[in-house]
């Protein structure tokens, strides 16, 4: 099963890697933003955005209302707990 994780982008790491700090429920990881950032613009345009997480790459944008209804399901059928404890590999 793949899953996309919400997260909101807070920070950017390492430009030149395109990496970027995230946070979700508390949890912060270090995340891969090439495949969301717009040739062009600077990846600073990022910080605040809300987007999808799958094995540490930032894979699409989504506004926040639809962070907030997935976040809501995974707090409501207990996975949000389970992956806010799960520690970066």
């Amino acid at each position: 099963m793949c899953l996309g994780i919400p997260v909101k982008i807070i920070a950017i790491t390492d430009s030149e890697k395109m990496l970027a700090q995230a946070e979700v429920k508390g949890v912060r990881r270090e995340v891969n933003v090439a495949l969301v950032s717009d040739p062009g613009s600077a990846l600073e345009e990022l910080v605040g955005s809300w987007v999808l997480l799958h094995v540490g790459f930032a894979v699409s944008r989504i506004d926040e209302a639809e962070a907030r209804i997935t976040l809501d399901l995974l707090d409501a059928t207990g996975l949000a707990e389970e992956l806010a404890a799960m520690t970066p590999r």
